[in-house]
C-alpha cells in the first residue's frame, strides 16, 4: 500500500510544479481508491457492483493482510497499482523533454503505445487472477483462514457426491453483502479440497424460479426480510442468505443467522462479522454424512470381522428372560447374514468347561459379574455380550424392555461406537422449566434457560432430551450430559449410575446452589440443590462441596450501585468486579488436556470447589482441568440454618475494593475434574430402585430382572464441572454486554468434554478457531502503574535520543566547500560582469 502511494505522489507531483497542489491532488486521490471499496460506498449499489468496487478499493484489498492472511491477488493489486503511476510518471517526465517535431514522432508513439500495453497487461493480470483463491499465505497462529486437516480429511473421505449451493440474493442487506464473497471462496476452498467429490452451485434465487421453489418446497429455505434504512426512506427487502448441504437423502440448511455475529460499540454502530465460517461448515457437513451412515456401511468398512460374543447361562436364566437369549442370537444372526463375513456371532456359557474362559477371566478382562436372580436368593446367571471390533473390546449390555427392536438398537449402537463416522447422540438433562411466582402469587418465566446451549451442541451431534425417571438411558446414547440436576429420586440417579456401569461417558455441570430470583426483593440469590447427583459423585471419588468459590481474578458482572450526588442518593448499573465469576486463564488450566484444547480463558459462574477422594480414585486416571488462583477463598452458608446459602449479593458500603470479605484461607481450589477408569456402582449390594416400582411397565420389569451392574470396564469416563450457571443463558446475555463473545469459551468447554468423552476430537482444532475474545494477561493496581510510568519514560527517551542524534549531526555536518573562479569557468559556468567575477575571486 505504501508503494502504490508513493507512485500514485510521483505520477502526481510531474503533472504540477507547485508542491501543495501536488499534496493536495495526491492525497484526494488516494482517499478516493481507499473509499471506494469501503461499505459507506458498496451499500449504494448491489452484490455484483459492490464486488468490484471492493476489488478496486485499496482499502479493502487490504483487509485480508490486516487478517493475517496474504494473498498473492492483493500483493499483484498493489503492484499493479504501483507500475501503473510509476509508467504514468515516466511518461510524463518523458513528455516535459520532448519535441513535437516529425523526426520524434515514431519516439513518441512508441513509448506511449509501450506505456499503454503495460498497463493493461497488469490490468488483464488482476482480471485473470481474481477467481483464483487458493493463491495465499495463511500467518496467522491457528492458521484460522486456512482449511484445517480435519476438514480435509472429512472431505476425502467422502462416499458419495456432496451437494452445496449457496443462496445468495443480489441485493441484500448492506451489512450481509461483503461477507457474500468471503462464504464464496471458502466453498470453493471445500470444492478444491475434496477433489471433486463437492458439487459447488451458487445461484440467486431471483434468477432461478425451479431452483427458488425447490429450495422453498423440499427444504422450506426461504426468503429473509431485512429493513434497510436509506436516506429519504425505510424499505424491507426479502432476501437470501442460506446454504443447503445435502448427502445422499440428509439434508441440512444454514441461514444468516447461523453463519454471522452481530456487535455493536459503545458508539451505537453494528458490524456484521461471520462467526467461524469453518467451524459452522464442517460441524454441518460431519452431520450431514454421520447421520446417512447406515450399519451396513460400518461393516463394510470393518478392516476385519467384529465379533459379538453373547455370555449366557440359559440354564439358570430367570423366566422373565428366558425368550431374552433367543431373541439376541436371531437379531445378531440376522445381522451377520448380511454382513457379508464382516460380523461374527457366538453364544458361551462361561460356566461350563469347554467354554475357554472363566468367570474369573471374565471380571478381570471385562468387569462382567453374574446377575443375582433376586436380592434374597443366592441364584446367579449371565447374560452379557461382549464386541469385539479390531484391537477393542467392550461389553454390551441389553436395555430396554429388551424387545426385539431395543437388541437391535443395542448392538447396532455398539457397532456405531465401536467405528468412526457416525452421529453421536448427546442425552441431555435439563431442569425442567417451571414457572415460579413472585411475592404477589404471579406466575413468572424460570431463570434459567439453556437454548444456546442447546443449539450448538446441535451443530455437531444429535440432542435428545432425557427423562430419566425410568430408571433407563437409552442404548444408542453415547454421552449423557447432565445440567443442575435436583429434584431426583433414586431412579434417576440409578439410571446414571448404570450407564456409567456400562461403560458409558457421563459430563455433570453442578455445584451445590443455583441462582434465583428473590420473591421479596426481585433481587439474584442463591438456592441449594436439592437431591442431585452430589451422593452419586462422592460415590465415585469426586465431592462437590456446599460453598462457593471467590476469586480475585474475576469477569466483571453488572451491579447496581448507590451513589452520593448533591447529598442525595443516585442508583447507576455498574461493570463491578465480581468474585463470584472466577476467571480461569491458561495458567490455571491443564493445557495438554483435550478438553481445555485451545482455550484462552473460561469463567465459571458461581461455582462449586471440587474435593477429589485419593483413595477411591487411586486406580483411576484423574486430571484437574480448571482450578482457581492462589487468591481464592470459599463462602458457605450459615452452618446452624439448615438449608442456608452463601450471600451472592456485595456490599462496597462495606467492602469497596471486591464487595465481599477476602477471606483469611486462600488457596486454589479445583472447579472441574475429568476421572477415566473402573467404578464401582453406587447401588452395589443394595435393592434396585426399580423393584419398588408399582405397576412397572415393560422396561422397568425387564431391567428388576436384569439386576444391576457393579463394575463398570475400564473405559468409562466422568467429567465433573463445578457449576452450571456458566452455561446459562441469562449469563450469556450478561457476559456478551461487557466481554463481547468471551462467553463463547464455555460452550466450547463443555463440547470439548463431550468430545473427549466419546473419543471424537477431529473438530477441536477448528472449534476455538477466532471466535472468542483473546484475554490479555490480568494486572493489578500496580502493574497498570508500572505500565503507564513506563509509556511516559519511553516517550520521553524517545524524544531525548532522537534529540542527541540529531545535535550530534549538526555537529558532525561540514559547510559546503565554494569552488574557485577557474574552475567554475572550465564547469561551464559563465560570470555575468566583471564585478561577478571580482566578488568571486574575492
Amino acid at each position: 500500500m505504501a508503494a502504490a502511494y508513493a507512485a500514485i505522489g510521483l505520477a502526481v507531483s510531474s503533472r504540477t510544479d507547485n508542491q501543495i497542489v501536488a499534496l493536495i491532488s495526491t492525497v484526494l486521490l488516494c482517499g478516493v481508491l481507499y473509499l471506494v471499496g469501503s461499505a459507506g460506498i458498496t451499500n449504494f449499489v448491489g452484490q455484483n457492483a459492490g464486488e468490484i468496487l471492493r476489488a478496486i478499493g485499496v482499502g479493502s484489498r487490504f483487509e485480508s493482510i490486516q487478517r493475517g492472511v496474504v494473498d498473492l491477488r492483493d500483493l499483484l493489486y498493489y503492484a499493479t497499482l504501483t507500475g501503473i503511476f510509476l509508467v504514468l510518471n515516466v511518461l510524463s517526465l518523458k513528455m516535459k523533454s520532448w519535441s513535437h517535431g516529425e523526426r520524434t514522432r515514431q519516439q513518441r508513439t512508441a513509448l506511449k503505445l509501450t506505456s499503454v500495453l503495460l498497463v493493461a497487461n497488469l490490468v488483464v493480470a488482476n482480471v485473470w487472477a481474481y477467481p483464483l483463491n487458493g493463491l495465499r499465505v495463511d500467518l496467522t497462529e491457528q492458521r484460522e483462514f486456512s482449511l484445517s486437516q480435519a476438514t480435509r480429511d472429512l472431505l476425502n473421505n467422502l462416499q458419495e457426491p456432496l451437494l452445496i449451493r449457496g443462496y445468495f440474493s443480489a441485493k441484500t442487506h448492506p451489512l450481509l453483502a461483503p461477507l457474500v464473497p468471503t462464504v464464496r471462496d471458502m466453498l470453493r476452498e471445500y470444492e478444491i479440497a475434496s477433489r471433486g467429490m463437492v458439487q459447488l452451485e451458487i445461484i440467486d434465487p431471483a434468477e432461478d424460479p425451479d431452483k427458488e421453489a425447490e429450495a422453498n418446497q423440499v427444504y422450506g429455505i426461504s426468503p429473509s426480510p431485512f429493513q434497510i434504512s436509506e436516506r429519504y426512506e425505510t424499505s424491507v427487502i426479502n432476501a437470501y442468505f442460506d446454504i443447503l448441504i445435502r448427502y445422499g437423502d440428509q439434508s441440512q440448511v444454514l441461514n444468516f443467522e447461523d453463519l454471522i455475529e452481530v456487535q455493536q460499540d459503545t458508539a451505537g454502530s453494528v458490524a456484521v462479522t461471520l462467526r467461524n465460517l469453518e467451524y459452522d461448515l464442517t460441524s454441518t457437513i460431519k452431520k450431514t454424512v454421520y447421520g446417512f451412515q447406515s450399519i451396513d456401511a460400518v461393516l463394510a468398512a470393518l478392516a476385519e470381522p467384529a465379533t459379538l460374543t453373547l455370555y449366557v447361562t440359559e440354564s439358570t436364566v430367570p423366566t422373565t428372560l428366558a425368550d431374552v437369549p433367543e431373541t439376541i442370537r436371531r437379531v445378531a444372526e440376522e445381522i451377520a447374514t448380511r454382513s457379508e463375513g464382516k460380523f461374527v456371532f457366538r453364544a458361551v456359557d462361561p460356566t461350563a468347561a469347554a467354554s475357554g474362559v472363566t468367570p474369573q477371566q471374565l471380571y478381570e478382562t471385562y468387569g462382567i459379574q453374574p446377575y443375582s436372580a433376586s436380592l434374597f436368593s443366592s441364584d446367579t446367571y449371565y447374560l452379557s455380550m461382549v464386541l469385539e471390533a479390531g484391537e477393542s473390546a467392550s461389553p454390551v449390555y441389553p436395555s430396554g424392555d429388551l424387545s426385539e427392536a431395543d437388541i437391535r438398537t443395542t448392538i447396532e449402537s455398539a457397532l456405531k461406537r465401536a467405528s468412526s463416522g457416525f452421529l453421536k447422540v448427546v442425552g441431555l438433562w435439563v431442569p425442567p422449566a417451571t414457572p415460579t411466582t413472585d411475592m404477589y402469587g404471579q406466575q413468572q418465566q424460570p431463570l434459567q434457560s439453556w437454548e444456546a446451549l442447546t443449539q450448538a451442541l446441535g451443530q455437531e451431534y444429535e440432542v435428545r432430551t432425557l427423562d430419566l425417571s425410568t430408571g433407563q438411558v437409552p442404548a444408542d446414547v453415547d454421552v449423557l450430559v447432565l445440567i443442575a440436576p435436583e429434584n431426583w429420586s433414586d431412579k434417576e440417579r440409578y439410571a446414571v449410575d448404570q450407564y456409567l456401569m456400562r461403560g458409558g461417558a457421563v459430563v455433570v455441570a453442578s455445584g451445590s446452589y443455583k441462582i434465583a430470583l428473590d420473591s421479596w426483593s426481585g433481587g439474584l440469590v442463591a438456592q441449594p440443590l436439592v437431591s442431585g447427583v452430589a451422593s452419586l459423585l462422592e460415590s465415585y471419588g469426586v465431592q462437590v462441596e456446599s460453598s462457593l468459590v471467590l476469586d480475585t481474578r474475576n469477569e466483571p458482572f453488572p451491579v447496581a450501585v448507590n451513589r452520593t450526588v448533591s447529598g442525595f442518593q443516585v442508583q447507576e448499573i455498574q461493570a463491578v468486579a465480581y468474585p463470584f465469576f472466577v476467571d480461569v486463564r491458561n495458567d490455571a488450566m491443564a493445557q495438554d488436556h483435550p478438553v481445555v484444547s485451545n482455550l484462552p480463558a473460561v469463567t465459571l459462574n458461581w461455582a462449586s470447589p471440587l474435593a477429589l477422594d485419593e483413595a477411591k480414585n487411586a486406580e483411576r486416571e484423574v486430571t484437574v482441568l480448571l482450578q482457581s488462583t492462589e487468591d481464592s477463598w470459599k463462602l458457605s452458608g450459615d452452618a446452624t440454618m439448615l438449608g442456608s446459602a452463601p450471600n451472592i449479593q456485595p456490599d462496597f458500603d462495606t467492602y469497596p475494593e471486591l464487595g465481599f470479605a477476602a477471606g483469611t484461607a486462600q488457596q486454589s481450589y479445583p472447579l472441574a475434574a475429568v476421572v477415566q477408569g473402573t467404578f464401582a456402582s453406587a447401588f452395589s449390594g443394595k435393592p434396585s430402585p426399580l423393584e419398588a416400582t408399582e405397576n412397572p411397565t415393560a422396561t422397568t420389569a425387564a431391567s428388576q430382572t436384569a439386576g444391576t451392574i457393579e463394575v463398570s470396564p475400564e473405559g468409562a469416563r466422568l467429567v465433573v464441572i463445578g457449576s452450571s450457571e456458566f452455561l446459562d443463558d441469562l449469563v450469556f446475555n450478561l457476559s456478551s454486554r461487557l466481554s463481547g463473545d468471551r462467553y463463547l469459551n464455555s460452550i466450547k468447554l463443555l463440547q470439548n468434554a463431550i468430545a473427549w468423552a466419546t473419543e471424537d476430537l477431529d473438530l477441536l482444532t477448528i472449534r476455538t478457531r477466532g471466535t472468542s475474545v483473546r484475554v490479555l494477561a490480568p494486572l493489578d493496581d500496580r502493574a497498570r502503574s508500572m505500565a503507564e510510568a513506563a509509556n511516559y519514560v519511553l516517550a520521553f527517551l524517545a524524544l531525548l535520543m532522537l534529540g542527541v542524534v540529531w545535535s550530534v549531526r549538526l555537529r558532525n555536518e561540514k559547510p559546503v566547500e565554494l569552488l574557485p573562479a577557474h574552475e567554475l569557468k572550465f564547469k561551464g559556468v559563465a560570470l555575468a560582469s566583471a564585478t561577478d567575477k571580482e566578488e568571486v575571486e574575492a
